[in-house]
Order: structure tokens, then C-alpha cells, then sequence
């Protein structure tokens, strides 16, 4: 997994920055019921988006949680007062204390289902009754635009994907959270390019192609050969679910755990 702390200065120009923000806050906006009072934006980041939430919303109070010190200081920068660290299997927050609570680009990062599900039980232990829990699924399969690069990978080794719509939405109904919605959006500026791709692979973004194994230049060398090296091929396109914490639910008692990482 990436070390985010190192990764937090050049994090948002190398995933689309202000542009990508805004598509994904106005998507996750069309999903945040217009009533909700607060907002949770789990593993935050560098906070660019959540200020964007925060921006296009404005009655609504958005707090900022990461689990990454850097990350955690370059968001409370952008929303001053409004960020907390905190691991996601452990949120220091009481029970029903948020009308809506947002991961966007999380659940694909734990590397099995138990953190994943801790991290749902403690989303759905936060939300008051009524309230909705809105994420990304199927990240992975959302950079996979057909290209001559996802050609190129496409026998490579991929560890399963935990963010999977079916397993996640599986996740949310063992805590009584229901279906409420989905919304897609454009990952603006993150069209892969021949070029950029090879170095992705030689900094170790691809989890099951670690630097300096000769199976990660082997695919170097297969991406070397394409045309237009530093053309960007299409951007993908993002899916976010939304889950509703039914209003007759009595107030949750969950013990379940997850860690935040950044959007």
C-alpha cells in the first residue's frame, strides 16, 4: 500500500486535482439528502473534495477524518477547525451523530473483507436513523476504459476487489443499511498515459507488481512500445452508492472497526 504521508504534497495534482474535487462532491451532493444537518467525509485526504462539499452545500456541517498525519494537516489547512485524525475501524465519534457520512476512494484499499466490514459497521454506527451512507465501489474496474494499456495489463496479478458494489452493498444490509441510490462521475485528469503508467508501476501503485520485481518491467517494457507515450487515453468514470439507515431502527450498538485512507 502507497505510504499517503509521502504521497500528500503531490496527491492532488497527480489525481486530477480541483477538476476531479468538484465532479466527485457534486455527485456525492445528488445523494446527501437536502435536510442533513452533518456530514462525515471519512478518509479525507488532502480535504480537496471535502471542501468542495462543503462549498456546495453550505447549511451543511462537513467534518474532515483521515487517518494519515500529512494528509490530516493539509485538510485542516483547506477546512481550519473541521479535521480530525482517525482510524475508520475506530471513529471517535458517538453513536448517531451524523446525517451522512462519505468514502470516497476507501474500500478498495484494506487488503480483506474484515476491514471493509468494520469500517461499514462503524459508518452505519455514526449515522443517525434516516441518515445515508454514500461510497465509491468498484474502483479498480472504473480505471479499466479499454484502452491499449488496460490491453497491455490486463493479464497482470490483481488482489480482489474488496470495494465490489455486490460485496459491499452485502456489508451495509448486515447492518441494516438499505440501497438509496447511485451516481456516477468523471475522474477528470486521470486518463492513463503509456508513460505515466510505467512509472504508477515502478512506484508500486499497482499492489501485486511491486518495484523492482522483473514482472513489473516486464510490463514496462510492453507499455514502452505503444504509441503516444504521454497521451492521456480516457478519463474513468467513478460509481458511488448510496445506503439508508432505515428511520425504526433503534440506536446502534455496533462494535465494528475500519482504518481511513484518503480519497
Amino acid at each position: 500500500m502507497l505510504d499517503y504521508d509521502k504521497e500528500a504534497d503531490d496527491y492532488d495534482a497527480s489525481r486530477g486535482g480541483e477538476a476531479r474535487a468538484r465532479a466527485a462532491a457534486a455527485a456525492v451532493l445528488k445523494l446527501v439528502p437536502g435536510g442533513s444537518r452533518r456530514l462525515l467525509d471519512l478518509a479525507c485526504g488532502t480535504g480537496i473534495v471535502t471542501r468542495e462539499i462543503a462549498a456546495g452545500r453550505p447549511a451543511l456541517r462537513v467534518t474532515g477524518a483521515d487517518l494519515a498525519p500529512a494528509m490530516t494537516r493539509t485538510a485542516a489547512a483547506r477546512l481550519p477547525g473541521a479535521v480530525v485524525r482517525a482510524d475508520s475501524r475506530r471513529l471517535p465519534f458517538a453513536t448517531a451523530s451524523f446525517d451522512a457520512v462519505t468514502s470516497v476512494w476507501l474500500l478498495h484499499l484494506p487488503d480483506g473483507p474484515d476491514d471493509v466490514r468494520a469500517i461499514v459497521a462503524e459508518c452505519a454506527r455514526v449515522l443517525r436513523p434516516g441518515g445515508v451512507y454514500v461510497t465509491t465501489v468498484d474502483k479498480a474496474a472504473a480505471h479499466d476504459v479499454g484502452s491499449d494499456i488496460d490491453a497491455v495489463l490486463a493479464d497482470r496479478p490483481v488482489r480482489p476487489a474488496e470495494d465490489a458494489a455486490d460485496a459491499v452493498t452485502d456489508h451495509a444490509a448486515r447492518h441494516g443499511l438499505t440501497p438509496a441510490g447511485r451516481a456516477v462521475f468523471r475522474g477528470a485528469g486521470q486518463g492513463r498515459s503509456p508513460r505515466g503508467t510505467i512509472a504508477d508501476l515502478r512506484r508500486g501503485w499497482f499492489t501485486r507488481l511491486p518495484p523492482g520485481d522483473p514482472r513489473t518491467e516486464r510490463y514496462a517494457d510492453r507499455l514502452a512500445g505503444l504509441p503516444d507515450q504521454d497521451r492521456p487515453r480516457p478519463d474513468p468514470v467513478f460509481t458511488l452508492c448510496a445506503f439508508r439507515k432505515p428511520v425504526t431502527d433503534r440506536p446502534a450498538t455496533l462494535l465494528g472497526r475500519g482504518f481511513a485512507r484518503p480519497s
